[in-house]
């Protein structure tokens, strides 16, 4: 059985993710900040459905707790599937920050970059040693880097930075058959930045080739087929899944 890592698993994307994963086959180890009622539901879920999962608490801009939580990782694997490897990544925890530039505090600015690039550098450093040779890992980035919109500076600027290094991980892990690509969502119904209002839903649906906006499991099908043998020939790739968003 393939095993992956998701972090921000308890809602949104991650938590759709983490349940498609599971129905097809995977086992799941999902990450939370804070809310671990809402990890434990998707657990609860998964286990209903007859897969198996596990929730841990982590905060992604905390690099020091990494030797700990890999510790936790490594007992999970022996305890719940009695295996010492990961199959997989997914680097999509974070959150959002709709400020124009003049507005924005260091400390906001420092809290993205740690998110969204410094997080996901050094949990990927810290988990590697358990990623099974011809393992996945996939880094959520955004639409956002590829087309300006106001108000998400920082927020663009940090998943730009995670979409390069994504490209030098893949570089870098090719020799251990270890697989990164990123994906790019455009507008999806999830909680991100305090969610949709019927007003900017519609303004963003107006801006989408296909005339909705996303839903978390438009995402989390594509980010499930990385992680499968049948995107084992894709590698170091940044994949749009926007519908097409201001094209």
């Amino acid at each position: 059985m393939n095993i992956i890592v998701i972090t921000g698993g308890s809602r949104g994307i991650g938590a759709a993710t983490a349940q498609l994963c599971a129905r097809r086959g995977m086992g799941v180890i999902l990450t939370y900040t804070s809310n671990a009622q809402a990890a434990e539901s998707v657990v609860a879920g998964i286990h209903a459905d007859g897969g198996k999962a596990v929730a841990l608490e982590l905060d992604v801009s905390d690099i020091k707790s990494f030797g700990a939580f890999t510790d936790a990782v490594r007992a999970e694997l022996q305890s719940i599937w009695q295996k010492t490897s990961l199959s997989g990544l997914v680097n999509n925890a974070g959150h959002g920050l709709f400020n124009p530039i003049e507005t924005v505090s260091e400390a906001q600015f420092d809290g993205l970059l740690n998110v969204h690039l410094k997080g996901p550098f050094f949990l990927t450093q810290a988990l590697l040693p358990l990623m099974e040779e011809g393992a996945s890992i996939v880094n959520l980035t955004s639409a956002t880097t590829r087309v300006a919109t106001a108000g998400v500076a920082p927020y663009a600027a940090s998943k730009g930075a995670l979409d390069v290094l994504t490209r030098y991980m893949a570089k870098e892990f090719g020799e251990h058959r270890i697989r990164a690509n990123a994906v790019s969502p455009g507008a999806i119904r999830t909680e991100l930045g305090g969610g949709l209002n019927d007003e900017f839903e519609a303004l963003l649906a107006s801006q989408t080739a296909l005339g909705r906006v996303g839903e978390p499991d438009d995402v989390a099908r594509v980010i499930a087929t990385l992680l499968s043998e049948d995107s084992g020939w894709i590698n170091g790739q940044s994949i749009d899944v926007s519908g097409g968003y201001i094209l």
